[in-house]
C-alpha cells in the first residue's frame, strides 16, 4: 500500500485547495443571504451529491437505526461548526478566521485526554498552550476590527473537535462515504424546519431570503465544495497514514490567504502571520510527538526461536 502514499498526499493537497473555496463561496453568499440559510444549503446540496455517489459505490442509503443517535450528535456538531465559521467569514478575512479555527487540534488533544484518557505528555500540553497563545495574536486585532465575530472561529474549533471525537467512534461502524451522506441528511432534517420557523423571526442571521441570480451559484458552491473536499480527505486517509497527511493540512491556511487576496483583496497583516506561524509550528510539533509516541508504543517481536523464556 506504500506505493499509494503519493496519491494520498495529492488528494490531501486537493482538499487544502478546495476547502477554502467552500469558505469563499460562503463569504460571497453572505453578502445577501443569512448565515443560517447558507448552513442549510450546504447540507441539502451535500446530501444530494453524496446520494448517487454512495449508490454508485455500492453502499445502501439506509441508516442503521442503532447509529441514529451518534449520527444526530455528529450532525449537530457539524451544523454548529459550519454556522460559526460562515458567521465569521461573513465579517472577517477567511485566512484570519481559519487561523483561529486551527486551535481545533489542541482542543481535540485536551478533550481526548479527559474523555478517552488518551496519553498526553507535558510537551504536547505545552505545545497546545503555545498554539492557543498564537491564536490570541490573530484574535486580538480581529476583535478590534470585527468585534465579537472574531470569537466565532473558536466556536468552530470546539464544535469541530467534538465532531471529530464522535467521528472517531462512528468510523469503526460505518464507511466514511455513507457516513457523510447520512450526516448531511440528518443535518438537513434538522436545519430545514429551523429555517422554515425562522422565516417569521426577523433574526438577521436566520431569517431566510429568496436568492437571486449568481447567489444560487454561491449556495451550490458551498455544498459542492463541502462534498468534494471531504471526499478527497476521506480517500486520502485510505491511501496514506494520518501522521503523513496531518502536516499537509496547514497548507489550507496558505491557500485560504491566496484565495482571500485574489477574490476579496484581504491579506493577513504581520501580527496575524506571526500568530499563524506559532499555531502551525505548535501543531507540527504535536504531530511530531504523536509519531514519536506511536513509534515507541510499537513492540518488535524477537525472531522465532529466540524468544526469552
Amino acid at each position: 500500500m506504500t506505493d499509494r502514499v503519493p496519491l494520498g498526499i495529492a488528494l490531501m493537497i486537493g482538499f487544502c485547495v478546495i476547502a477554502p473555496m467552500l469558505d469563499a463561496f460562503a463569504k460571497l453568499a453572505a453578502e445577501t443571504i443569512p448565515v443560517g440559510q447558507i448552513t442549510t444549503a450546504r447540507f441539502i446540496v451535500q446530501a444530494a451529491i453524496m446520494a448517487p455517489v454512495c449508490m454508485i459505490m455500492g453502499f445502501g442509503l439506509r441508516l442503521d437505526p442503532r447509529l441514529l443517535g451518534q449520527m444526530t450528535l455528529r450532525a449537530l456538531c457539524l451544523i454548529g461548526s459550519t454556522y460559526c465559521f460562515v458567521a465569521a467569514v461573513s465579517r472577517m478575512p477567511i485566512a484570519d478566521a481559519l487561523a483561529i479555527a486551527f486551535v481545533e487540534p489542541f482542543i481535540l488533544l485536551i478533550l481526548g485526554k479527559f474523555l478517552f484518557n488518551d496519553e498526553v505528555g507535558p510537551r504536547r500540553i505545552a505545545a497546545s498552550v503555545v498554539g492557543f497563545g498564537g491564536s490570541l495574536l490573530v484574535i486580538q486585532p480581529s476583535f478590534s476590527a470585527f468585534g465579537y465575530w472574531a470569537l466565532f472561529p473558536l466556536g468552530t474549533a470546539v464544535l469541530f473537535a467534538l465532531y471529530m471525537l464522535v467521528t472517531r467512534g462512528l468510523s469503526r461502524k460505518i464507511h466514511p462515504l455513507p457516513m457523510q451522506f447520512h450526516t448531511a441528511t440528518v443535518a438537513t432534517a434538522i436545519c430545514v424546519p429551523i429555517t422554515w420557523i425562522a422565516d417569521i423571526t426577523a433574526i438577521p442571521t436566520l431569517d431566510p431570503v429568496m436568492p437571486e441570480g449568481i447567489f444560487w451559484v454561491w449556495l451550490f458552491g458551498v455544498g459542492a465544495c463541502s462534498a468534494a473536499s471531504h471526499g478527497l480527505m476521506t480517500y486520502a486517509l485510505r491511501f496514506a497514514p494520518s501522521a503523513t497527511l496531518a502536516p499537509l493540512h496547514y497548507l489550507e491556511i496558505v491557500s485560504a490567504a491566496i484565495l482571500g487576496f485574489l477574490i476579496f483583496q484581504d491579506f493577513p497583516n504581520l501580527l496575524t502571520w506571526t500568530g499563524i506561524a506559532i499555531i502551525v509550528s505548535s501543531g507540527l510539533y504535536i504531530v511530531h510527538r504523536e509519531r514519536m509516541t506511536a513509534r515507541s508504543a510499537t513492540v518488535t517481536l524477537p525472531p522465532s526461536g529466540q524468544n526469552k523464556v
